[in-house]
């Protein structure tokens, strides 16, 4: 069956902006699902007035587009061109799931991130079955993602955030509207020290945690779409990169429950100094780094 002319037009409109996007467009590594078909479907979608995450439009039937979208198509590309985050574009990024609001107020949340939230996720089924009130803290929330996730996935469990930048919060909060998860409640603080008071001391059965672990000098070194788009506060961990790991590993016994776990995402080779690190404290009786796909361990997890 031959295509009609307004499909095969589009086909080879699609064609030609495929091709400039190919030839100009340079892919982070950190964010894999943004491949160049999956990018230009995003665009087209939001040129067409539907605000959807890159993998969501992946999943959706191109729509047509008259004049005036085919402008905004355009503008789009031109900006995504010009180092514009797709996420910040779309105003969309899924995250174990959800469909989730992402601005520059906070870090967009990455696939490798994924990592954490399973493992996490894991543990907090296994601590369900045997606790009717189990409590669930997330520092370094962001837009709330790791925090909502679990919310989502566990709807059993108190899920609380937290991130010393208020901007991160409201979107956090955002995103708990936007999900019909509100029942998570988000504060601005560094660290724990929004939780710190009896409710929390030694209550806590999952702490979660993606802190900043790039050094700084590190940080002046990163591509332009995240340096210039995207917080720093969200990404600098200090002249070694380790400030805020380190913290978090000292201060999150003093929360958790007998039993309890902290989970934590690491940078490239930071694990292996981690776990030493926590095994040698005397404090975590189980310590295990966990490997992505391709056999890079990216998170750690560590039971009190």
């Amino acid at each position: 069956m031959s295509l009609a002319p307004v499909e095969l037009a589009r086909g080879e409109r699609f064609a030609a902006l495929h091709a400039t996007l190919e030839a100009r467009l340079k892919i982070l590594p950190d964010k894999p699902e943004e491949a160049i078909d999956a990018t230009l479907r995003c665009l087209w979608q939001m040129a067409a007035g539907r605000a959807m995450s890159v993998d969501a439009a992946l999943e959706a039937a191109l729509p047509p587009l008259d004049d005036a979208a085919e402008a905004r198509l355009q503008a789009l590309i031109d900006q995504r061109l010009a180092g514009v985050p797709l996420a910040h574009l779309s105003g969309r990024q899924r995250f174990m799931g959800l469909e989730m609001l992402a601005g520059a107020a906070a870090l967009i949340p990455r696939k490798e991130t994924e990592l954490l939230g399973r493992a996490a996720l894991d543990r907090m089924r296994d601590l369900a079955a045997g606790d009717e009130d189990l409590r669930v803290l997330d520092v370094c929330t962001g837009s709330g993602n790791l925090a909502l996730a679990l919310a989502h996935h566990g709807p059993r469990a108190r899920v609380f955030g937290a991130d010393l930048s208020a901007d991160a919060v409201q979107m956090a909060r955002r995103n708990a509207a936007h999900l019909g998860l509100e029942r998570v409640e988000f504060r601005v603080g560094d660290l724990l020290a929004p939780f710190d008071e009896p409710a929390f001391h030694g209550r806590v059965h999952l702490l979660t945690c993606n802190p900043p672990y790039i050094s700084s000098k590190r940080v002046e070194t990163m591509a332009d779409e995240i340096r210039g788009f995207e917080p720093r506060l969200a990404f600098d961990g200090g002249p070694l990169g380790i400030g805020i790991l380190n913290r978090v590993i000292r201060e999150a016994p003093r929360f958790l429950a007998p039993g309890g776990w902290l989970a934590i995402e690491v940078g490239l080779g930071q694990a292996t100094a981690t776990v030493k690190r926590m095994q040698g404290s005397g404090t975590y009786r189980t310590v295990e780094a966990l490997d992505n796909a391709m056999g890079e361990a990216r998170a750690v997890v560590a039971q009190v």
